[in-house]
């Protein structure tokens, strides 16, 4: 017996950004997957050219709204690298203190909101807030204190505008510091009670034979510094990315595809930062992961909610390091003259790897920018796993398949274009397995 059967999802919340995902399954076999991003450039690219590098970090703040943070370091650092600025100690702990802000509000806002109801059978974060009020506000209360780092260093949480070459805007005062860092170490209950509640939540097992791919420093925990690595011995300089990394354009998809030179796809992000660099946690974030050492024995995207969590906390310990290293009487912000040079650099935004490479002409003008966000290196990545998946699930119901899709692109925490819809599912299915509905 044939059957035919197709399905046309709408807009599935969730996921930031738009796209549909396309399946063609002929009997008990996937003869064609898409994951098809369909929204429209937005040509950041391109409008940056020709504008002064002083203006860039406030520009590609706009990019994402909720990985602002990433972007500004990433250009940031790469400036600095062109014109030959060095940053003192303090700004570099500020930096990290930054940096440790977006973790806190990116990840708490996936964990509870956006991946939480795939555990829960639920489908939202009110729907959870009614049952689980206690969490939710745990969320609530942690994410805010990122949110709170953020304005004290950017002006604002969305879209801050204060970072500049060579330091920030304005600095904090020391009671500011002191009285944000009391908030962090009544937070780090919260935020360890918050791993428990999900490390008892249904959150399934989906190993994947994956090549993780991450930033290390030789000294800390990556976020702003380090070479690029891999779990299968790739070790490169953000200079050298394009010898090991291929950017593809695919028919299907307005996204580039990225994978590794004669290897394949790769995962970034907050599973493959706490795999690849395990040594560098705090004591209280290694202590978590040894109490969920069972679901990191092999990759699992899946794991990388708790993967979040554990970051949460280390987030919440690099903040408080940072804190203390501040010395605002030392601290400077360098002047600098424009000059025509080029440099690359990678952050760790929230979601992976950020890579950016800038060139500038004599007068401090952009003349080339380029900028490979860590979502379209999860895009191939994110199709494999999809094939590795479907096909256990070819006797479910159409409503079946959809929603395991969708919790499994989800837990790559996909930014497209930072708005709030993503997922619309195409089913096409040609001589469906015998016995099938």
């Amino acid at each position: 017996m044939t059957e035919r059967r197709t399905i046309e999802v709408g807009a599935l919340a969730r996921v930031e950004g738009e796209g549909a995902l396309h399946l063609t399954i002929d009997g008990d076999r996937v003869s064609e997957l898409r994951l098809e991003i369909y929204e429209p450039p937005r040509f950041f690219e391109s409008f940056l050219c020709g504008r002064r590098a002083a203006e860039l970090p406030d520009l590609v703040a706009r990019i994402c709204g909720i990985c602002p943070v990433a972007y500004q370091m990433s250009a940031v650092h790469a400036l600095e690298q062109i014109f030959g600025v060095r940053i003192d100690p303090t700004i570099r702990a500020l930096r990290r203190l930054y940096y440790a802000g977006e973790w806190m509000e990116s990840h708490l806002l996936h964990m509870m909101f956006l991946a939480a109801p795939d555990y829960l059978g639920l489908d939202d974060a009110i729907a959870i807030a009614k049952r689980h009020r206690p969490e939710v506000d745990r969320a609530l209360r942690v994410r805010a204190l990122g949110n709170r780092i953020l304005a004290l260093l950017g002006a604002r949480s969305v879209n801050p505008v204060g970072v500049v070459i060579g330091g920030f805007a304005r600095l904090p005062s020391r009671r500011e510091l002191t009285e944000l860092g009391d908030a962090l170490r009544r937070a780090r209950g919260d935020a360890e009670a918050l791993l428990r509640w999900f490390g008892e939540l249904p959150v399934p097992t989906r190993s994947q034979d994956v090549e993780l791919v991450a930033l290390r420093h030789p000294a800390e925990y990556p976020m702003n510094e380090g070479r690029i690595v891999s779990s299968r011995g790739l070790d490169v300089a953000p200079s050298e990315f394009d010898e090991a990394f291929q950017e593809t354009q695919v028919a299907h998809s307005t996204a580039l595809h990225c994978h590794i030179r004669g290897r394949g796809s790769y995962q970034v992000g907050p599973l493959a930062r706490v795999l690849l660099n395990r040594g560098k946690l705090s004591a209280v974030a290694s202590a978590a992961f040894e109490t969920l050492a069972a679901r990191f024995e092999r990759p699992d995207p899946a794991a990388s909610v708790f993967a979040r969590g554990i970051e949460v906390l280390q987030a919440i310990d690099e903040a408080l390091v940072a804190i203390d290293a501040v010395d605002l009487a030392e601290a400077t912000t360098p002047s600098w003259e424009p000059r025509a040079g080029q440099a690359a650099w990678a952050t760790e935004a929230p979601r992976g790897v950020l890579w950016m490479e800038i060139a500038t002409d004599a007068s401090g003008h952009v003349t080339k920018i380029r900028i490979v966000p860590p979502t379209s290196q999860n895009q191939a990545r994110i199709e494999d796993d999809l094939r590795a998946l479907v096909p256990g699930l070819l006797r479910g119901s159409d409503e079946e398949v959809r929603r395991t899709c969708e919790a499994a692109i989800r837990d790559y925490d996909p930014c497209i274009s930072c708005a709030t819809h993503f997922l619309t599912l195409h089913i096409e299915r040609r001589g469906a397995p015998c016995g099938s509905a």
